[in-house]
């Protein structure tokens, strides 16, 4: 195509591709003992494997093999049973041995792939093992104008997963939801705990763009330095914006990588884009080809738990509960299993549902608490959810009592007790009350006897004040019919 018709009215559409990499929660690091541990004192959690010190040799850690295998396993992709590792050739502050142990050309899984909400498979190319880098920190200032940049090793080798996709993601909004979908999986699977601001779920993505209805791949950016989905998705819209833009101009987009700055709202070129012979891929000469055998791999998928999609599905079948409700519910393992433990304590999943989807999710994010951290137990809130439907408690005083258990963990019984917030049902008490109520506010009975139904709750609702939220509003509001005639 001509640029003078680039330049006109020519529609583009996106093609982005994924490159995930997921820190396993293994107990040592992938080639040596070293402890791996999130947020220890730098430099603490190093030996001479790992520092790539002369003399040293490495020794495959069989958990992550597992790990990954299960993972591949998950997503129907095929696991080999003969692989080996390679080195990886560059030279880079944060490689101490100044090469990376990874797989080139005979990595552990293939094919495979992560289907969307939508129904959209993205399919995936590969998953394969290799060593984490050590961590750089940029002090006094930008990456560019620093003064001086300090090194931790303490990730230097932690196993790390790279899965990779096919360009097959055509929006920000389609590379959301497939970290979304893969995030769930990690999580039920347990290799690895996801947290993105802590670096263990990181995201690099090969974006390019195509006029509509052409099938030829754009060249393509490298995005790196994406920290939260909220990151991806900016970074995804900002890009592609730029390459649009720059080829309506005339220019010519250059196979690069960029950096997202978050705080600008903008990618920047960092260096142009290796290829896989600027690497000088060579078979790792201290480390064996590797063999699994077929019965460890049955024996690996019979391990498998219950996966998110089959989960859902299940939630929706046994449950009666929406697509979206058993969507929400099953995004993390530990969502999931909070709720069926209150649905099963309750013995209503509806009411289980409606509590943790409403009041319970509103007041973590008050309180920045998950359900990983509250103090609640699941028994608690169905505790709460059977004096809601004892009467005990009013709706309105149960969200108080909420909010305190969600903070403290204090039993819900105690917390109604010390607050006085029982209900009560006795009738010449809240007589009493409508009879008040009803004197005070001649204008609004006027207007409920004028066919102004609306009138009702209002009065109601001065009755419920009136009694601090703790008369029965049933009571109420048919005493309030009785009396209004």
């Amino acid at each position: 195509m001509s640029t003078a018709a680039i330049r006109g009215e020519t529609n583009f559409e996106a093609v982005i591709g994924l490159e995930v990499h997921v820190e396993l929660s293994t107990q040592s690091k992938m080639f040596c003992g070293c402890r791996n541990e999130f947020g220890a004192e730098p430099n603490t959690h190093v030996c001479p494997i790992c520092l790539g010190m002369p003399g040293t040799l490495p020794v495959i850690n069989r958990r992550a093999v597992e790990y990954l295998c299960k993972t591949g396993l998950a997503l129907g992709c095929t696991i080999a049973t003969d692989s080996k590792f390679d080195r990886k050739n560059y030279f880079y502050p944060d490689m101490p041995k100044n090469y990376q142990i990874s797989q080139y050309d005979m990595p552990l899984t293939t094919g495979g792939g992560v289907q969307l909400p939508s129904g959209k498979l993205v399919r995936l190319n590969r998953i394969h093992l290799e060593e984490d880098t050590g961590k750089t920190f940029h002090a006094g200032g930008h990456m560019a104008a620093a003064e001086h940049t300090l090194i931790d090793y303490n990730r230097a080798g932690v196993p790390l997963m790279e899965i990779v996709t096919e360009p097959d993601i055509a929006s920000p909004e389609e590379a959301e939801m497939y970290l979304g979908q893969l995030k769930a999986v990690l999580s039920y699977l347990g290799v690895s705990d996801v947290k993105m601001h802590e670096g263990s779920l990181r995201c690099d993505a090969n974006v390019s763009i195509r006029p509509v209805g052409t099938t030829a791949l754009g060249t393509k950016a490298e995005v790196k330095n994406m920290n939260s989905f909220r990151s991806v998705v900016r970074a995804l819209r900002y890009e592609i914006e730029r390459q649009e833009a720059a080829v309506r101009a005339g220019e010519r987009i250059v196979q690069e990588t960029r950096n997202w700055d978050e705080g600008r709202g903008l990618t920047y070129s960092t260096r142009s884009k290796e290829q896989a012979h600027d690497y000088r891929y060579f078979p790792d000469p201290d480390l064996v080809p590797l063999t699994i055998e077929r019965e460890t791999i049955a024996r690996w998928k019979a391990e498998m738990p219950e996966l998110p999609v089959a989960k859902r599905e299940r939630l929706v079948r046994e449950h009666g509960l929406s697509e979206y409700e058993a969507g929400i519910l099953t995004e993390d393992v530990a969502t999931a299993d909070y709720f069926e433990a209150v649905a099963h304590a309750a013995k209503s999943a509806k009411q289980a549902a409606n509590w943790l989807l409403g009041d319970v999710r509103r007041l973590l994010e008050k309180h920045e608490l998950t359900l990983a951290t509250t103090r609640m137990r699941p028994q608690q809130l169905a505790e709460l959810i059977a004096l809601v439907s004892a009467g005990t408690i009013s709706g309105k005083a149960a969200k108080e009592v909420c909010d305190v258990m969600v903070a403290t963990g204090e039993a819900p019984s105690a917390v109604v007790e010390q607050r006085g917030l029982a209900q009560t049902s006795d009738t010449s008490e809240i007589q009493g009350l409508v009879d008040a109520v009803v004197s005070a506010n001649g204008d609004s009975v006027a207007s409920y006897k004028a066919g102004k139904t609306k009138a009702l709750e209002f009065l109601v609702g001065q009755v419920m004040k009136a009694s601090r939220g703790k008369a029965n509003v049933d009571i109420v509001r048919a005493l309030l019919l009785e009396r209004l005639g």
